[in-house]
């Protein structure tokens, strides 16, 4: 099997991650592992359109706030060959609602997926970029202006968890530089 360098994408189905998904695909020699929670038929059909024979794609299940499942789509990337890139796309966003509406339910889903979801990925991803010195290897978070903004009176759950990801990406950025390996979030 020929090697690729690959790109993991999560909440690559569609949106924002379906975006992402049409610029990394059809550069030869890269493979694309896009992961999916829920719309199956939509994620197969995107990897259908988008794979070429020198530039896989394949769509896996994976709700990113069950650790197994993103370890399972780890290992799945792992058959392509070394991991270069990861875009932590996946999140969820709740109906807006006032912060004394929110419960704890609310709150354990968003900060499951939107932040300890996003931070088991980079741990896997880090866990592999580590093992290569392929040039540029990166990880690549979608962060949000209601991290600044608070959002008040709408989703501040939401909004919390985004500040929780600016955090996180600017500690991971600075503990895997001298690694090589790049973290942004936009």
């Amino acid at each position: 099997m020929t090697e690729h360098a690959v790109y993991v994408v999560t909440g690559g189905s569609r949106g924002i991650g379906a975006a992402v998904a049409r610029r990394l695909a059809g550069v030869p020699g890269r493979a694309l592992v896009l992961s999916y929670r829920s719309e199956q038929a939509t994620a197969r059909r995107l990897a259908a359109e988008l794979a070429r024979p020198d530039a896989p794609v394949a769509a896996v299940p994976c709700d990113v706030a069950d650790p197994e499942q993103v370890a399972a789509l780890f290992t799945a990337a792992d058959t392509f060959g070394p991991l270069v890139g990861l875009v932590n796309n996946a999140g969820i966003l709740e109906r807006q609602s006032g912060f004394e509406a929110i419960d704890a339910a609310r709150w354990q889903r968003i900060l499951a997926v939107n932040v300890v979801g996003l931070a088991m990925c980079c741990r896997e991803a880090v866990r592999r970029m580590r093992d290569h010195d392929r040039p540029g290897r990166a990880i690549v978070s979608l962060s949000s202006m209601a991290a600044v903004l608070g959002g008040a009176g709408q989703y501040v759950d939401y909004a919390a968890s985004k500040g929780a990801v600016d955090t996180l990406t600017r500690g991971l950025a600075l503990e895997v530089a001298p690694l090589g390996i790049r973290v942004s979030a936009v």
